[in-house]
């Protein structure tokens, strides 16, 4: 009898070295350790950010103190050095897991009653189960996934020849993000979705400012529009829309992903759109939880780690509840990237919560004057009491700088008590501290 069994090896194992390192009897199920690390880290945020970093560089070339020939990124090579860094990482969550003294099984994990787990012919027991079985690209009813011509996430990371052209289905995270690698690589590059803009979530500033970079960047934008079938055809994607019928070398399809609950054997664990989990991760059958994607509360990787160790915490008698909404989320577009945390303008809008707004325009800045950066800007948003409560940002590596935002929020920082620190000069983390001074 197994203190605690790991159902999934993403995010999961950081989960299971803590336990064991507290002294818990703990094994990783892993249907494939050569896909340990989960989708971030074998076909998700690991390997295209390698790809868009490279793609930055491209973009950054295009300025005109650059004398450059038309070559462009070399894709096999890219692809050869991220299967490098995935291997290595592989290797060093195998050892990170054996020097804790977690066991590892290779195999696909079922739950097929209480406290067990069936593994081919095995069957492990354990007094807790945690559940982080990830999710898979989701197709939409109508588009035959063949893998060549019409492709997911897990494809087109592993694309060796750039298409002439491509069509990528959906305006979320992966769709703009793959739109602005094409695109600065030279690949004519339609987005297709389905609203009137790429998202209803974004500040309207913000949002006018990343549509406007994605068209400069040569994205085209094809909103309202619905892929009612699309087919292989002739080595190609032939796409019927509600508007028309055109052909692609490639459709990518990234209109979501969908929770992977199939290891679930028995009623006693809800499923509804992922397994289903009280704020605490734990499922309708006491001591098995559900962390990650397969929960479907919130698609991030980060979210999954933070997930799994509050589960760890309360298995070992520290009960927190963690709260989702001040987890930071991240598009790494290009030129610049969009980052929000805890509440928008959007979310506390639809709720009706009264609020400050403090926008800072990064145009203000000298340092934004040599690049796009100029487009880019800050917006904080505090409640009636000046406590700060959300975050968006559109900037250079918005993703790092809305870690400041996320420590503020978990500190319970008012704005003043924001202003009293200190930022480098000259940064773009300045347009905090100027977005503040905005909220009194």
């Amino acid at each position: 009898m197994y203190d605690i069994l790991f159902l999934g090896g993403g995010l999961n194992y950081a989960g299971a070295v803590v336990a064991a390192k507290k002294g818990l009897k703990v094994a990783l199920i892993e249907r494939d350790m050569e896909h340990i690390g989960g989708t971030c880290l074998n076909n998700g945020c690991i390997p295209s950010k390698h790809l868009l970093n490279l793609a930055k560089v491209e973009t950054q070339l295009k300025n005109e103190a650059f004398v450059r020939h038309k070559d462009r990124i070399k894709l096999d090579i890219a692809v050869a050095q991220k299967d490098t860094v995935v291997a290595k990482a592989h290797r060093a969550i195998e050892m990170q897991c054996s020097a804790a003294g977690v066991e590892l099984i290779e195999g696909e994990g079922f739950i097929t009653q209480p406290n067990t787990i069936e593994v081919g012919d095995k069957t492990y027991q354990g007094s807790h189960i945690v559940i982080g079985t990830g999710s898979t690209p989701f197709i939409p009813e109508g588009i035959f996934y063949d893998k060549e011509a019409i492709i997911t996430s897990d494809e087109v990371l592993n694309l060796t020849d750039f298409p002439d052209n491509i069509a990528i289905y959906g305006s979320g995270a992966i769709g703009l993000e793959m739109a602005s690698f094409f695109a600065a690589c030279g690949v004519e590059t339609t987005l297709i979705f389905r609203r009137d803009h790429i998202s209803n979530k974004l500040h309207p500033t913000l949002l006018e400012a990343l549509e406007t970079l994605l068209e400069n960047l040569g994205v085209t934008l094809m909103p309202n529009t619905t892929i009612l079938e699309a087919q292989p055809h002739q080595k190609r994607a032939k796409i019927t829309t509600n508007k028309d019928i055109y052909e692609f070398d490639k459709l990518l399809v990234a209109t979501g992903r969908r929770p992977n609950t199939s290891c679930i054997k028995l009623g006693d664990i809800d499923v509804d759109r992922g397994i289903v989990t009280d704020d605490f991760f734990q499922t309708t059958l006491p001591n098995h939880w559900a962390i990650g994607d397969c929960n479907g509360k919130l698609l991030l990787a980060h979210a999954a780690r933070a997930q799994v160790l509050n589960v760890v915490d309360r298995i070992l008698g520290t009960k927190k509840r963690l709260n989702l909404t001040n987890i930071p989320k991240f598009i790494y577009s290009l030129p610049l990237q969009y980052a929000a945390i805890g509440m928008t303008k959007a979310g506390l809008e639809a709720q009706g919560v009264s609020y400050k707004e403090g926008y800072f325009p990064l145009s203000a800045l000298a340092l934004a004057q040599f690049d796009e950066a100029k487009r880019g800007g800050i917006v904080l948003y505090s409640d009636e009491e000046g406590f700060v409560i959300g975050a968006e940002i559109l900037a250079p590596e918005a993703q790092e700088l809305i870690s400041t935002l996320s420590a503020a929020l978990a500190g319970q920082m008012d704005a003043m008590s924001l202003l009293e620190a200190v930022f480098a000069h000259p940064t773009f983390s300045e347009g905090i501290e100027r977005a503040a001074r905005r909220l009194r």
